[in-house]
């Protein structure tokens, strides 16, 4: 399609576009598609010559495509918010991941996925720096009678320093994404490698587990005799969760992982080297975790996730003895409802913790505001 008759498209369905698009970095090798322009809107491409409709699904809206001669139906999104986004295509009702695109785990699925340049986007571009490695494992896990697997970041010093022990921080992603989610998604080794490179943290071990959990609920006989699960409790449109909905997982990384990683790898195995950190789900299982081990993780990192109140922090038995670190995150756009991050830390400081905040601008729910979250909890790690 020539970009006269791009403009005419985009004319019609009432919107003037900026025509500077280049391919994203999320396009497969050798795709011209998915695209982004100045303006941050997305343009989608897809040879569907026999199909009715094709819609673009990204950022909570869909968007019409047309079908140019050659079959190829195309078009744009609205402007999104800069860092990356899942996306989806619609072939005459059907939900599917773009052919020209990479594919991301998230929302439940195998996605498409699109980067959107960011102002600040220089901390988690690649770079000719000294590069760190990102490991994958697969391990028994007793606790749960199965298989298992995980992502360790390694810093590019690991293999030359054979005598030197790290610290660990378990890094957990959220709801609907698996441990796929830090080091695809989030970005993580660039991150941590960029850091190092400029000394702004110190070096330390990542791993990135699957903290995926189901929540199990007692059951009721049926009128046939059987047995059913009892429906979930809402409370406020959300579900009303068990107060060890944590638990399973939990066992999990306090019996299973953390053992098998310090067998494996030389760290520093105790809780003034050991950091929990995650984000939404993960988050929350962070605070929860936290609350109740403090001998095992001295520093804790909240993304989105809620927050430790001065007064859960005190109720906490041996958590003000063993922690050394209180970190809260959440994109701008996330608290608008009234939370006041800040005025906790405050109130956290005052009672003796080592609390800080950071508020992503101009993000919500999304990998920038964690990416974000990431590089300013690094930096305050096992100092």
């Amino acid at each position: 399609m020539t970009i006269l008759a791009l403009a005419m498209a985009v004319f019609s369905a009432g919107a003037q576009v900026k025509e500077d698009f280049v391919t994203a970095p999320n396009a497969q090798t050798g795709k011209e598609y998915p695209k982004v322009n100045s303006e941050r809107r997305v343009r989608v491409r897809i040879n569907a010559p026999d199909a009715q409709s094709v819609k673009l699904d990204i950022g909570g809206a869909t968007y019409d495509l047309h079908r140019n001669a050659e079959g190829y139906w195309i078009g744009d999104s609205a402007p999104q918010d800069e860092g990356f986004h899942y996306y989806q295509i619609i072939i005459d009702g059907a939900y599917v991941p773009d052919p020209s695109s990479l594919y991301y785990y998230g929302v439940s699925r195998w996605s498409s996925g699109i980067d959107v340049p960011a102002h600040d986007q220089d901390f988690y571009q690649l770079k000719n720096v000294p590069q760190g490695d990102v490991r994958e494992l697969y391990y028994w896990s007793p606790t749960n009678n199965t298989m298992r697997h995980c992502y360790v970041y390694l810093p590019a010093e690991y293999d030359k320093n054979p005598n030197k022990r790290y610290p660990v921080l378990y890094l957990q992603h959220g709801g609907g994404e698996s441990e796929h989610g830090w080091p695809q998604q989030g970005k993580t080794a660039q991150i941590m490698d960029n850091l190092l490179a400029e000394g702004k943290c110190v070096p330390f071990i990542i791993v990135m587990d699957n903290g995926s959990w189901r929540i199990e609920r007692p059951q009721e006989p049926n009128p046939a005799g059987g047995r059913q699960a009892a429906p979930a409790q809402r409370q406020g449109g959300g579900m009303v969760l068990p107060s060890d909905w944590y638990q399973g997982f939990a066992n999990t990384l306090i019996q299973d992982i953390i053992p098998m990683i310090d067998a494996k790898f030389r760290t520093i195995p105790d809780n003034a080297h050991r950091a929990m950190a995650g984000l939404s789900m993960g988050g929350m299982e962070t605070k929860e975790i936290g609350l109740k081990y403090p001998e095992v993780f001295s520093s804790l990192g909240i993304f989105s996730g809620g927050e430790i109140t001065p007064e859960e922090a005190a109720a906490a038995k041996g958590f003000k003895q063993n922690n050394k670190l209180i970190f809260v995150s959440y994109g701008s756009r996330e608290l608008s409802g009234g939370r006041d991050i800040q005025a906790t830390a405050e109130s956290l400081k005052k009672a003796g913790y080592n609390a800080h905040t950071y508020v992503s601008p101009d993000t919500a729910h999304e990998w920038q505001s964690w990416r974000r979250a990431l590089y300013n909890f690094a930096q305050l790690l096992f100092r």
